[in-house]
């Protein structure tokens, strides 16, 4: 399983690709390293790019936790899986963004690529340089959710 960490400021260009930054290339730990899924997040507006195997396994958990004969359920899942699409590197390390996508969540030329553990977040430049926590807010964020949980031995 990839482990993504670093932010990469990037740019895309008139055709909507984007040079994959060389250290996240690094960073991919997949039987398919030039294949991804790329959808929108769904909280945030920015895109959730996944390595095939973590978007293999992303669909493996919706599966178990929905029944797509439940209408709510349904109605879950096509929002999930709507704007999804795979794309790939090409010889040069670009990938193709496709353009409904970055319109839907306001990128222009300039994008910020940021490791998130499994996945990669894909940001408008200034929208990313602002939904950053203050350090006091994010020590608290901290403190509530990881201060009353006991740490494990691994």
């Amino acid at each position: 399983m990839s482990t993504f960490i670093g932010d990469y400021e990037c740019k895309v260009d008139e055709k909507g690709r984007v040079l994959f930054p060389a250290s996240l290339r690094k960073q991919v730990k997949s039987d398919s390293p030039d294949r991804f899924v790329v959808k929108k997040d769904i909280y945030e507006d920015c895109l959730v790019l996944y390595p095939m195997e973590e978007w293999e396994r992303q669909t493996d958990i919706i599966r178990k936790n929905t029944n797509p004969y439940n209408r709510e359920h349904n109605l879950f899942l096509r929002e999930f899986f709507r704007g999804t699409a795979e794309v790939s590197l090409d010889s040069n390390g670009r990938m193709l963004l496709p353009k409904r996508l970055l319109e839907m969540v306001g990128i222009g030329r300039e994008i910020v690529m940021s490791g998130m553990n499994d996945k990669i977040e894909i940001w408008a430049k200034d929208r990313y340089e602002n939904v950053q926590l203050g350090s006091s807010d994010f020590a608290n964020l901290a403190e509530r959710i990881l201060g009353s949980t006991p740490l494990k031995d691994e």
